[in-house]
């Protein structure tokens, strides 16, 4: 018998540019496989990108009994940031069902090779890209995980890691750590900016099948090791940690990743949005950890804290 075709729902979410990045977010949340943003257009009269007033997401979500229950969610959550950014025009949702879709025409389309850094390009498998003076040159396939450069907490980070490393080269020996790892891309990152080793842990099994094949297709897999594992089971120390996470998941990390950060060291967290800041900082600040380097983009920040060298 011919295998059953799969049913999803198409969700289309018009919304102010400034909010869209949480919808976004949200979205992932939810359950989604893959949310979508239209691109920036440019400015034909100088190549600088043009704001969108009002930008549209499409995301998909698998059918399910649990289905109507989640879509209410999202309604509430839109409900709930037109309370708390009145000014902005309320944005809106419909949905639609399809059979089976064919997901590599749907998302390729959406997906540009991208500057997401100063010499870090971000570019799919499948289109072209001829570097320029000193780029370095990612190639992500993405699946259905999460991490393509195209959301403001992976861009954060890369651009974190990118000031460290190139800052710090001279390091005798990075031990990196990548606290869910998604496709793999700050991984990667991190090896082609100079780092001898990357352990890159997700709990996701099919992140972890994903960040695989993109280490491959960067010819990396000798320098990344990949494991599904949950952060609290991993043993080491590094002298730097990126986890793009969530606020709530880093927060249920603290005392982990601090344990796992060795003199000196760096632990880069960012999915961090604004509202989660001070909450943040107040769980991960010590006498022992300060504060760094914050980053930020829209509504998202991605934090920098340091771990205090040990005494000579």
């Amino acid at each position: 018998m011919p295998a059953a075709k799969e049913s999803w729902i198409e969700i289309t979410v018009k919304t102010p540019s400034e909010l869209s990045d949480a919808i976004a977010n949200f979205l992932e949340e939810l359950g989604t496989k893959g949310v979508f943003q239209e691109e920036t257009e440019e400015d034909s009269f100088n190549n600088l990108p043009i704001p969108r007033e009002v930008e549209e997401l499409k995301a998909y979500l698998p059918y399910s009994p649990e289905s109507g229950t989640r879509l209410k969610e999202l309604g509430n959550y839109i409900s709930s940031l037109s309370e708390l950014f009145p000014e902005k025009s309320i944005p809106t949702f419909s949905t639609s069902t399809i059979i089976d879709p064919d997901w590599a025409e749907r998302w390729k389309k959406y997906f540009k090779p991208l500057r997401v850094s100063k010499n870090i390009i971000v570019k799919p498998t499948w289109e072209r890209y001829i570097p320029e003076g000193r780029d370095i040159v990612i190639e992500i396939d993405p699946g259905m995980a999460f991490g393509t450069g195209q959301h403001a907490s992976t861009r954060l980070c890369i651009n974190a890691l990118e000031e460290i490393i190139l800052r710090d080269r001279p390091h005798e020996r990075w031990d990196v750590l990548d606290v869910g790892t998604g496709t793999g891309i700050l991984a990667i990152c991190c090896i082609k900016l100079g780092v001898e080793h990357v352990m890159a842990i997700d709990l996701d099994n099919q992140a972890i099948e994903i960040a695989g094949k993109n280490i491959e297709i960067n010819h990396v897999a000798d320098k990344i090791d990949i494991v599904n594992r949950d952060a609290s089971m991993v043993r080491g120390s590094f002298n730097l940690i990126v986890a793009n996470l969530t606020a709530p998941t880093l927060i249920n990390l603290q005392e982990q990743l601090v344990s796992m950060m060795k003199p000196g060291g760096y632990l880069v967290a960012s999915g961090i949005t604004d509202m989660y800041i001070n909450q943040i900082e107040k769980v991960f600040k010590s006498d022992s950890i300060s504060i760094y380097e914050r980053l930020a983009e829209k509504e998202w920040v991605c934090i920098v804290f340091r771990k205090k060298e040990s005494p000579q």
